[in-house]
């Protein structure tokens, strides 16, 4: 299942998922975390594509994607 999870507790907000999601689906929490940031959060689930473009604009490493496994083709 392709899906992304935000480790919310060193989630800074600093907002860089959100401007490189081409998807559009990560925003800002209206909540704080213990840190007193408001952590990215993912709203519509089924729209993420697993592009991964959000892990890789993440400074803090605090985003995991998940993607399915791809069928391993055999060589003849």
């Amino acid at each position: 299942m392709m899906r992304v999870v935000f480790n919310e507790d060193y989630c800074k907000g600093c907002n860089l998922c959100v401007a490189f999601c081409p998807q559009a689906i990560i925003h800002l929490a209206n909540r704080l975390n213990q840190k007193g940031y408001r952590p990215a959060e993912v709203i519509e689930q089924e729209k993420c594509t697993s592009c991964a473009a959000c892990a890789r604009m993440c400074p803090d490493t605090v985003i995991t994607v998940y993607r399915p496994e791809r069928k391993k083709e055999k060589v003849s």
